[in-house]
């Protein structure tokens, strides 16, 4: 993409303008949603593919692995840091718990709410698909060092927090 005043992207001139660039006329190599979708959904074909092997979803994974980092979470917030539809999640819960991998109790102060914590059975299938998630994680970042690893990631945050609906 071409540099325009004080390097900003073409595009950004172009809109301060009061134009607007065509998709055309950025490409889609250089539309940055377009690149994270198909980054995303290429981890998820393979990671979906991998789980297969253990009976995993990938829902299962998200909610395993966020909560083997949480102490305790509602669905909702679960459903917001697993990047899962709340619907999906309940029903992703109702599982785990059938299966004895969660374990939701109602709080004290609120019976409505019920918080949602990892059992140990939880963890020890967590940890047994841990080593399939980093080993896709570093199929990923493949030549790529750590200083451009720690850059591409404070340049997601930042993302993030332009686009963020939660404040989790």
């Amino acid at each position: 993409m071409q540099k325009g005043v004080a390097g900003e992207s073409a595009a950004a001139a172009d809109a301060q303008d009061g134009r607007i660039p065509a998709l055309g006329e950025i490409g889609l190599n250089s539309f940055a949603p377009y690149v994270m979708n198909r980054i995303m959904a290429r981890w998820n074909a393979n990671l979906a593919e991998d789980l297969k092997a253990r009976d995993m979803t990938t829902s299962k994974m998200r909610a395993l692995a966020v909560l083997n980092v949480s102490s305790s979470l509602t669905i909702n917030e679960l459903s917001v840091l697993a990047v899962t539809e709340q619907s999906t999640m309940s029903r992703t819960v109702d599982s785990l718990e059938e299966q004895g991998l969660i374990l939701r109790t109602p709080r004290p102060d609120d019976m409505r709410v019920r918080d949602v914590t990892i059992t140990a059975e939880g963890r020890a299938v967590f940890e047994g698909i841990w080593p399939i998630m980093y080993g896709d994680l570093t199929r990923m970042f493949s030549g790529i060092g750590e200083d451009e690893q720690q850059a591409f990631l404070a340049t997601l945050h930042k993302i993030l927090r332009n686009i963020r609906r939660h404040e989790i």
